[in-house]
């Protein structure tokens, strides 16, 4: 490809206003968003939290007749909430103010299911109200959370319910300040209590909440307030619990089908290149394995590498990210969570401290009508609202950027002016490397923000290539960094017959400890799998040597080896291949129950020994499309296997979407046999599937 380029001078270059509206600008292209819309979106980094009687019963879905009286924080201080957040680079909250089992964090005036009939300050407490003067204070944005499904209330799925749904929605956005979102969440109809009814009420979704009329009510009362979810939205949840958009990520959907019933859910990650509306993505996810405090997941905060790669995914694929803050029975985030926090910030500032292009020779092969107001100085100015712009026609251009001498890059981050549109569908970045163009990077779109990692080259030139466009494209910022190395966490795995093995990066080097501590590069060096069928907390860091950087501490705890574990009896299904549930390896299921074999199914495990336990856990399938997950289960153990005592039953709350290990708690005992059994499926599905069971000691 042959480039002819305009060069253009950085000196005395006029910094335009708002919008730069100059003759012959570009006119908006396609569904563009709104004020509010960009001003969420520039929001990009921002707080979830669930605290409620979810927190106190262990639980992540309330039934609804749990007790008012068990909310009871004994060190509740929502000014260390927001500090944590201010801290971590965040700029709002969005608290879930009441959940699915309908107990209000307010004070309403519609229902005695609120904190008034709690212990917490005798019954006085308004936690939206405390809350939302610590983000006053904090400078940061309180949002809320309002599950249009209530458990507990008795009209829920009759046409009263909707009133007093919208009286519950003018409480929160009358009586607190400005609200930036209201967040509704998708759940919606199922069993619950419903006042003492205990059933199972079905609903539809995109018609029982005249979800039109609800926005207009909305809008009447907080024009300030965007509204995400269900309906006709302002912003898309996308598509999973995991923090992650897709690598093609428009801002746009067909929001009309998907209000008929068209679209399904794994649409959202991507968004549709051909929709009528401006749907920005909202990529939401836990800090933990669930989104409630659960003392369990103390030690499964997510890994530092996790934390990075959903930055990057979420906020660098033109994404917002939502990060729930489980906050704990004392009232508090809970200090690990805040450690994670500190170190995700420290790589995230470390990651994007020096931009590289300001000061480089800008150049591109197209500029709107040769006039050097639209020209590419103005992606290295600092200024959001000046940009490149192409003749409308253009839809194939480069950029290029000449540095005074080599300069070492791993990052390129580039953001659209969205004012105008989104409109890029394809480009590709190109690094002169000792006089060679080197291809770095093949993407698609842009939108708000872009954001690529890649490995480090020394160039001497960057090119960026517009290779597909919806019509001439309008680019406001492109920025070059050069990020310390990244020295991922090592893997810790251990087999049915105590064989740990430690996995690293290739070129790292492993130490590790099996006394709690944490591990420097004075522990012990890995050097090969090793025999340890104990009770142990492995811990263990990858050290780059060649660049002196360690990862972060790996955490892995384990009880007593399953070398003396078997299966007994399966209901359904081959006995044989069911080992492969207590392999002590996640990457291996074994499924049980169908047409013909409905559930429940049950199996039967022999511990070998009689051990003290206080709880169970359940992994799901992981791998593949159709995951045949257990949505309700039960529990038994026993001493002899003839006598049996059931020491948990339920659901596994939301699993579908966060299909992750379960863990369920009870008073320690003592067992040797397990009884597991699945009493229902994900989707009503009759074939379910176990990755592994185990026992929490």
């Amino acid at each position: 490809m042959k480039y002819f380029f305009v060069s253009v001078c950085l000196f005395g270059i006029v910094s335009f206003g708002f919008g730069q509206e100059l003759a012959n600008a570009p006119k908006p292209f396609g569904p563009i968003p709104t004020q509010k819309q960009i001003d969420w979106q520039e929001m990009e980094f921002y707080a979830f939290v669930h605290f409620s009687l979810n927190t106190f019963t262990n639980k992540e879905w309330g039934y609804g007749d749990e007790s008012p009286e068990l909310f009871n924080p004994t060190d509740l201080d929502v000014r260390q909430w927001a500090r944590i957040v201010k801290e971590s680079g965040m700029k709002g909250i969005i608290l879930v103010a009441k959940h699915h089992d309908g107990f209000c964090l307010w004070p309403s005036a519609y229902t005695e299911r609120s904190v008034k009939n709690s212990p917490w300050k005798d019954g006085k407490g308004d936690l939206v109200k405390d809350l939302a003067e610590a983000c006053k204070e904090y400078n940061l944005k309180l949002g809320l959370y309002l599950s249009p499904w209530d458990r507990n209330h008795a009209a829920y799925g009759k046409p009263e319910y909707i009133t007093y749904f919208r009286n519950q929605l003018k409480e929160l956005l009358t009586n607190y300040g400005d609200v930036f979102e209201m967040w509704f969440d998708g759940a919606n109809g199922g069993d619950g209590f419903y006042g003492g009814a205990n059933e199972t009420r079905k609903i539809n979704t995109l018609t029982y909440y005249n979800w039109d009329e609800t926005y207009k009510l909305i809008y009447s009362i907080a024009p300030k307030t965007l509204v995400w979810g269900v309906g006709p939205s302002e912003a898309r949840w996308i598509g999973n619990e995991e923090g992650r958009a897709g690598k093609t990520n428009w801002s746009t959907l067909r929001q009309k089908d998907e209000l008929a019933g068209k679209v399904h859910y794994t649409e959202f990650m991507s968004g549709h290149e051909d929709g009528e509306k401006w749907v920005p993505g909202e990529a939401d996810v836990s800090i933990r394995p669930g989104w409630f405090y659960h003392s369990v997941e103390d030690d499964k905060v997510r890994s530092l590498d996790e934390m990075v790669d959903i930055y990057y995914e979420s906020i660098g694929r033109n994404a917002t990210l939502l990060l729930n803050l489980p906050v704990d029975k004392r009232g508090l985030v809970h200090e690990n969570d805040e450690a994670r926090l500190k170190e995700l910030v420290a790589v995230i500032k470390s990651d994007f401290k020096k931009e590289l292009l300001a000061g480089t020779k800008a150049q591109a092969s197209n500029i709107r009508g040769n006039n050097s107001d639209f020209g590419p100085q103005n992606l290295i100015d600092g200024n959001k609202n000046t940009y490149w712009a192409t003749d409308d026609k253009v839809k194939q251009a480069s950029v290029e950027f000449t540095f005074k001498k080599p300069m070492a890059i791993n990052r390129l981050l580039l953001q659209e002016y969205i004012r105008l549109g989104q409109r890029i569908k394809s480009f590709s970045v190109e690094a002169n490397v000792n006089g060679q163009w080197k291809t770095i990077a093949n993407e698609t779109t842009i939108g708000y923000k872009r954001i690529l990692r890649f490995d480090r080259v020394t160039a001497s030139a960057i090119r960026v290539n517009i290779l597909d466009a919806k019509a001439g494209f309008v680019i406001s910022e492109i920025q070059a960094f050069n990020a310390p190395i990244f020295v991922k966490e090592p893997q810790i795995s251990r087999e049915k017959n105590g064989l740990v093995t430690i996995k690293s990066e290739e070129g790292s080097t492993v130490y590790y400890s099996l006394d709690g501590k944490n591990p420097s590069t004075k522990s012990e060096l890995y050097k090969k799998p090793f025999i340890y069928n104990k009770a142990v907390e492995i811990k263990a860091i990858a050290r780059n040597e060649k660049e002196k950087i360690n990862s972060a501490v790996k955490t892995a705890k384990y009880g007593v080896s399953k070398e003396k574990w078997n299966i007994v009896s399966v209901s359904s299904g081959d006995q044989k291949s069911a080992e492969r549930i207590i392999d002590g390896n996640p990457a291996t299921d074994w499924g049980f129950g169908n047409d013909k074999d409905k559930l429940p199914q049950t199996i039967t495990i022999d511990m070998g020994e009689e051990l003290k336990i206080k709880g169970f856990t359940y992994m799901p399938q992981q791998i593949g499309n159709n995951l045949n997950l257990i949505s309700n289960y039960e529990f038994e153990t026993s001493l002899d296997n003839v006598t049996w005592t059931k020491q948990s039953e339920g659901e596994f709350s939301n699993i579908k979407h966060n299909p992750i290990e379960q863990f369920k708690t009870f008073v320690a005992i003592k067992a040797r046999f397990l009884r597991f059994t699945a009493t229902a499926g994900v989707g009503k599905g009759q074939s379910v599937s176990i990755a592994e069971i185990g026992v929490v000691e």
